[in-house]
């Protein structure tokens, strides 16, 4: 396992690829993950993506086997630790590809540290998610009940993150997703559900101008395409694409949406 240590302490991240002698200075792209999975949710992609790509998954200050620090964090704080990562690794640009929580921070890196980025994907996300009646109760439920809460947060989740065919299809696909909910400490994902809460990047999208893509889930409840479609038409230039699935369409979607996102970015 690989670590860089941060201010506060550890941030967990593994690097793979290019495979199939690909060559070893690929682009490097960055996946981040969403509100309550780690760096596991990015599996279906990775034989896809190393082909082209040296891999940089981490898991979110609060997830997986990265720091817990005390809450609540903010998206700002969470786009330095992207930052911090790189410039531990020696990586002065890469793509980078973030799904729900982690298309908030891909906004606001492209907002604020554009250099650093080649291009953007923003997945089953939105420029604003939801607003303090949604998620004060969720992080007052959680600190409450710790683990419990967890638990049946995951059982909550397989309906929000699935359509019901996927889940039926795919039990055990999605029981692995939904079993990272469960294993996340109560601490670290009521600090990020008070930094989804608070980010709002509406009124500064148009300050983004790397090349963009934007992936939404036909079925999508947590972030529907509309608001896909809205950072759209902020940001100049900037692709969309969408696919029949609900919040987690990169596990739904599977080698569809690794394809997109191939393509728009090895397109010149």
């Amino acid at each position: 396992m690989a670590f860089v240590q941060l201010a506060e302490g550890e941030l967990h991240y593994q690097i793979q690829g290019p495979q199939l002698d690909g060559p070893a200075d690929a682009p490097v792209l960055v996946l981040s993950n969403s509100l309550g999975t780690d760096l596991h949710m990015w599996d279906a992609q990775i034989a896809a993506f190393t082909e082209h790509f040296r891999v940089l998954r981490f898991d979110t200050r609060g997830h997986g086997k990265s720091l817990v620090t005390p809450g609540p964090y903010n998206i700002e704080q969470l786009g330095h630790d992207v930052l911090a990562l790189l410039d531990a690794l020696h990586i002065e640009r890469a793509h980078f590809c973030g799904l729900s929580m982690g298309g908030l921070i891909g906004q606001w890196l492209g907002i604020n540290a554009g250099d650093r980025l080649n291009k953007l994907v923003v997945c089953n996300t939105a420029a604003k998610i939801g607003d303090p009646s949604v998620w004060n109760p969720r992080i007052e439920t959680v600190l409450r009940d710790g683990p419990a809460a967890m638990v049946a947060l995951r059982d909550a989740s397989i309906a929000r993150w699935f359509t019901a065919d996927f889940a039926e299809a795919n039990p055990a696909a999605a029981k692995k997703i939904t079993d990272m909910l469960a294993a996340t400490s109560p601490e670290g994902y009521a600090a990020n559900c008070a930094a989804v809460r608070d980010a709002d990047f509406r009124d500064q999208l148009s300050s983004i101008k790397v090349p963009l893509l934007v992936i939404a889930g036909t079925q999508d409840a947590v972030t529907p395409p509309s608001g896909g479609h809205f950072i759209q038409e902020h940001v100049q230039d900037a692709e969309y694409a969408e696919f029949y699935a609900a919040h987690l369409s990169n596990v739904q979607a599977g080698a569809a949406f690794s394809d997109r996102v191939v393509t728009f970015l090895s397109a010149h």
